[in-house]
């Protein structure tokens, strides 16, 4: 018998599972799951998982000109040369091979148009993680300028908004700025790509990592779970965009008598049902 997945260490988190493999590689699952407002969902996305996979594959290869990443392999038959494991079909999609790096404590959050969390802070304080904004900004409107808007990297709990001078603190204003820097690269580049495609990427996040001392991208990149995705043509601020992502879902549950504090309810068949056809839809549009 050779080695299985249940053999291995795993940390399970929101949407991935993370299995140890030896001492500096992760073998990293992408489920279907789906999580909102930091609870995991009861329903899971038909293949969700291998959507998310397959995204951020195209960005770890359209940015190598930028930043590296962790990735080894994706391909599943190295996968199991390399691992010793027999994965079988179900992981053939969803499954990656990395370098386990030394994960820098922040997500790295790049917002180009106002919505969302920061709206909420900009409406009470016209800034942004401690960035001051112009008056009069309207709902999902465009920044003059992308913005850097870190956050804490919590496994547990609620991640929290902090400002640049925090972050710099905590790693050193040499590593901070470096990660700025590179997170605004990615943000534009894939902005500039992307507004040709009909889609506005209006902010994503960003996670970074040290191996061997060189900064490099781990985690996911710009999928619909880590960005918002809307429709250039139908955008027209201050109305609620088209969105390409999980905000749906979101949408979804803030209609409903949820508390966000408990267990979250289980999603109606038409709601999973147009998930999954966004996820797709957003597929398509990235790869042509």
């Amino acid at each position: 018998m050779g080695l299985s997945l249940s053999d291995i260490k795993c940390y399970k988190g929101k949407v991935r599972d993370v299995y140890f493999i030896g001492e500096d590689k992760l073998l990293i699952v992408a489920t279907d799951r789906i999580s909102a407002f930091d609870y995991v969902l009861p329903n899971d996305i038909p293949n969700k998982g291998e959507i998310l996979n397959e995204i951020s594959l195209f960005w770890f290869d359209k940015t190598k000109h930028i930043i590296k990443n962790h990735l080894i392999s994706s391909d599943i038959d190295e996968i199991n040369r390399l691992t010793g494991l027999s994965l079988n079909d179900y992981y053939s999609k969803r499954t990656v091979l990395c370098y386990k790096a030394k994960r820098v404590d922040f997500e790295c959050i790049i917002r180009g148009y106002i919505v969302g969390s920061g709206w909420k802070e900009y409406q009470k304080s016209k800034s942004i993680c401690g960035i001051k904004l112009p008056e009069g900004l309207k709902y999902a409107q465009k920044l003059p300028q992308p913005i850097f808007t870190p956050t804490t990297k919590a496994d547990k709990g609620h991640d929290e908004n902090v400002d640049f001078d925090y972050m710099s603190k905590e790693i050193g204003s040499e590593l901070a700025n470096k990660i700025k820097d590179i997170s605004l690269k990615i943000y534009d580049f894939a902005h500039d790509y992307l507004i040709k495609k009909g889609i506005i990427l209006a902010d994503t996040k960003f996670e970074f990592g040290l191996l061997d001392d060189e900064l490099i991208l781990i985690d996911e990149l710009l999928t619909p779970d880590s960005s918002r995705f809307w429709n250039k043509e139908t955008y027209n601020p201050p109305s609620e965009p088209e969105s390409y992502d999980k905000q749906f879902v979101r949408n979804y549950l803030l209609t409903t008598d949820w508390d966000k504090n408990s267990a979250p309810p289980s999603l109606p068949e038409d709601v999973v049902r147009k998930t999954s056809e966004k996820y797709y839809e957003i597929l398509n549009k990235i790869k042509g």
